[in-house]
Order: structure tokens, then sequence, then C-alpha cells
């Protein structure tokens, strides 16, 4: 569980629910590598009665397949669509005003389309912003938390948009959700054990694109794929799954390969793991390893049971 909760993030969250009341529609910025893990279930229960534009960012990063079928498991929902757009690309930006219009069924002809932007931090929405006002409006940066305050833009098409600091919610329970939000860069690099992210990262890139993480780094071959069927291991506290047991393969072997030939070789043989896990994220992040996902609409947990759901459902059994 991971928790990272900076001071203004709180206060995002109060000029949000100060603001909604005005909004007709909100557009979620979402990396289209990550469109479950990128999507803040806070900001998803303050704007449940509001339709929602998902718009899936980096679509230039992403597996194209995959990325199909998170945009049809997303127009599935109620007053939902979904897009997938690079941000930098000015002209797959048109649709967007359109989509906020249909979303917003009837408003007075008198104003525009009211949108709030938002979104975790670091998945585009200041770029999508400006592309979007063919200005710079938004300050933009490859680092989390760019934007600091509320802005608010006119573009055309009627659209008024209002554009919201990058918020995380407070605790992270998703420990899958979490490493991918630090693989991608959404977390900072000081969040959690910089090592460990490339590790269990190396192991779901063997599980989901082996030949992209071969080929990149001219691995002769992965360790064997041995699935685990124990995806617990005991902590201190409640137990925490083991994602290099579901993902099946030696995450720490493969960084060991990378280190080794980029430059982690030390005297004696030693391998500095940490360089490794530096070449590993940043090329990952910067797509150099191909047009990858994270993970696939199966990937999403299942709602918790509550106790009292469960009795329920026995004494009407």
């Amino acid at each position: 569980m991971l928790g990272w909760f900076p001071g203004h993030m709180n206060k995002a969250r109060r000029q949000i629910q100060e603001a909604l009341p005005e909004i007709d529609v909100v557009i979620e910025v979402l990396d289209a590598r990550l469109p479950y893990s990128s999507a803040n279930p806070m900001l998803a229960e303050l704007t449940r009665h509001k339709p929602v534009l998902k718009i899936l960012s980096r679509a230039d990063l992403a597996d194209p397949e995959r990325t199909a079928e998170w945009v049809a498991f997303f127009d599935a929902q109620d007053d939902t669509r979904a897009l997938a757009v690079t941000t930098t690309h000015t002209r797959e930006l048109k649709k967007i005003p359109k989509l906020c219009h249909e979303l917003a069924g009837a408003v007075r002809a008198d104003r525009d389309v009211r949108v709030m932007v938002m979104g975790i931090p670091n998945v585009g929405k200041s770029t999508l912003i400006n592309g979007l006002a063919r200005r710079k409006i938004a300050k933009t940066g490859n680092e989390p938390a760019v934007t600091k305050r509320q802005q608010k833009v006119r573009i055309d098409g009627r659209v008024a948009l209002v554009d919201t600091p990058g918020v995380l919610w407070p605790k992270i329970e998703d420990q899958a959700s979490a490493y991918r939000l630090a693989a991608s860069g959404a977390i900072r690099d000081t969040a959690i054990e910089y090592t460990d992210v490339a590790i269990i990262t190396s192991a779901e890139l063997a599980r989901r694109y082996p030949d992209a993480l071969t080929a990149r780094y001219k691995l002769k071959a992965l360790p064997p794929y041995a699935p685990s069927s124990t995806h617990e291991v005991d902590a201190d506290g409640p137990q925490k799954p083991d994602f290099l047991a579901i993902a099946g393969f030696d995450g720490q072997a493969i960084l060991k390969e990378i280190a080794g030939k980029r430059g982690g070789l030390r005297p004696g043989g030693a391998v500095d793991l940490h360089r490794g896990a530096e070449v590993l994220l940043h090329e990952l992040r910067d797509g150099k390893l191909g047009r990858l996902t994270l993970e696939t609409p199966d990937d999403i947990p299942p709602p918790p049971v509550h106790e009292d759901e469960d009795s329920t459902s026995h004494s009407d059994a």
C-alpha cells in the first residue's frame, strides 16, 4: 500500500469538489499504457454523477490492439466515451469538442459546454489543454505535479475548459497498480524502491512482450517461465502479492543481464542493478522498447466483497 498525498493535492481535491456543480462534462486523461492504474478512484467517486470522456493519452507509445480493447471497454459504460490520442498531435484532438457536446446533451444556446479536465500527475493533461487551445496555456513537464492550480480556457467548438492539478489518491491499495504507475513515471522515483520497480517491470515485460524485451537488450534467452500458484508472501502486517511469482519470470536475473550489457559491470564482476533499473525504466518511458501496454481490462481486480454483502448473499440463498 503506497501513501503519497502532498498538501497541494489535498487542496486540489477540495477545489474540484467546489467547481463540479457548474461542470457539464468531465475529461479524465489516462495513460494509454495503463488505463486502469492511471484512473484515480477518488476522482471517479467525486465525478460519478457526471458524463465522462476518457482520453487515452500517449497512444503512440501503447500497444494499438490493447488500446482498442480499452476504448471498447470504456465505451460500453454508461455516460462514458473514450478516445485514444497522442496529445502532441493536434489533428487527433479535433473530435474532443464534439464528443463533449454529445455527452453534455442539451445546453443553453447562450453558453459554452463546461468541461473539467482531470487526471493523475504526468499523464499529459497540460499538453492536451495546450493542443486544444492551440497555444501554450498550461505548463508542461515530464515529472509529476507540474500544474499547481486550476486554470480556465475557452477553446473552439463552444467549450470552456477548466484544468486541474494532477491528483493522486491518499493510498494506492492495489500493489500492481502502484508498480505500474512507478514504472511509467506517474509516481516520483523516490516513492517506491527504484530497483524493485525495475525488477517487477522486467518480469512483467517478459510475460507480456518477450520479443520486444529480448530484441532491445540483445538477450540470448529469458529465464525459464515458472508461474507460481502461491501469489501471496508473508510480510510485516497484511500479506502482499508476490508479483514475480505471478509474472512467472525472474526479474532480477533479467535486470542483471540488462545492467551487464549497459555499463553496469563493476570491478570484480559485480553487477550494478540500479544502473540496469535506470536503463530499463528510462527507455520504457521514452518508448524505446516499442509500443507496449502494461495491463488489459482482464487485469482489473474484482471489487472487494464486504462482510455485510457476503452475509446478505448467504441469507438470500
